[in-house]
């Protein structure tokens, strides 16, 4: 995928904004991110106020790279160095003990702090100018879809005077398009939280023991509520092949308006009315890049409800289900 040149004059007026505690929606690799300055009490409250988040749910701190981490976190074990240094600058959130530093804002007042260095040339010039971290949750009000254009994030949030954010850095699609893998640190043993494109096993190899599932004690981190990341229309997920006979029955004029994502070759054999139609990819690489935009779509079709058939299992693809299952969450089915 093709990122635009970092344009020099919206990374200094980006800049600017954080300076005066303004909020910049802008690119990362994984999806876009809603910017204040993470030291700035009176930005963060704007931050949490524009995505009508809960004050207990933490943000990630955007660093420049490893040498910022022992400024926002103590104690820090030798797996922090081992995963920085083979994965940072990426899609790793690490989740450490925090410093004094780390407000409650940050950290939903928590003992840890969630950091990473991003690696996406738009972001790491902001970072690098600002000079300090920026807290960057998704850009887009809590709990809806995840951003991976600037298009998405003018859609939801907006830009003002009418809109909610200070500016908006269009650098283009999200190269990744799925929200960093979340490891917590902060106790004896790594712990998997979030799954997302470095997988278990990257982990594992780089650290060279096991990596766990998240306990119920385990830290709050960003993602993990039971609904999240969901259009505001009901969304479905169901099996391939339930998906592929109910959609070979023709609709009547009593049939819920349906939007699909699905393999190509349920598309083929549809005879339902569907209101639109998006053929899934079939790596998990273009799937995962692919997924927010196509819920994106699916959500302002117009329909009465969506429907995504299961993709396939393999470690590649829990992100996916992660991420669909939160999505579905809560939803009626049609």
């Amino acid at each position: 995928m093709q990122i635009p040149l970092v344009d020099a004059v919206a990374i200094q007026r980006a800049t600017a904004v954080l300076h005066a505690g303004g909020l910049v929606a802008l690119p990362t690799e994984t999806v876009y991110g809603l910017a204040a300055d993470a030291s700035n009490e009176v930005a963060m409250r704007a931050l949490f106020a524009a995505k009508g988040r809960p004050a207990d749910h933490p943000v990630i701190v955007h660093i420049d790279g490893y040498d910022a981490v022992k400024d926002w976190a103590r104690d820090v074990p030798d797996a922090a160095k081992h995963l920085a240094r083979a994965f940072w600058p990426g899609p790793l959130t690490l989740v450490l003990k925090r410093t004094s530093r780390a407000s409650d804002l940050v950290t939903g007042g928590q003992e840890t702090v969630a950091l990473r260095a991003p690696s996406h040339p738009w972001m790491r010039a902001v970072l690098h100018q600002f000079g300090g971290a920026l807290a960057a949750p998704s850009a887009n009000s809590f709990g809806r879809i995840s951003p991976t254009t600037a298009q998405h994030v003018k859609d939801d949030l907006g830009e003002k005077p009418r809109g909610r954010i200070d500016l908006i850095l269009d650098g283009g699609a999200c190269p990744i398009g799925i929200e960093s893998t979340i490891v917590d640190l902060s106790g004896g043993t790594p712990t998997l939280l979030r799954p997302g494109a470095i997988l278990r096993e990257e982990l594992q190899r780089a650290l060279g023991t096991e990596v766990f599932d998240a306990a119920t004690q385990a830290p709050r981190t960003p993602g993990r509520l039971e609904k999240h990341y969901a259009p505001r229309t009901p969304l479905s997920v169901l099996a391939v092949d339930q998906l592929a006979m109910e959609l070979s029955v023709a609709s009547d004029t009593r049939s819920p308006r349906i939007a699909v994502l699905a393999p190509m070759h349920v598309l083929q054999a549809c005879r339902a009315t569907v209101i639109l139609a998006i053929a899934a990819a079939e790596s998990s690489d273009d799937y995962i890049r692919l997924l927010y935009t196509h819920l994106h779509r699916l959500d302002s079709s117009g329909a009465d409800c969506l429907v995504v058939a299961r993709p396939p299992s393999g470690p590649e693809w829990d992100a996916v289900h992660d991420r669909l299952r939160r999505a579905e969450a809560g939803a009626v089915p049609c």
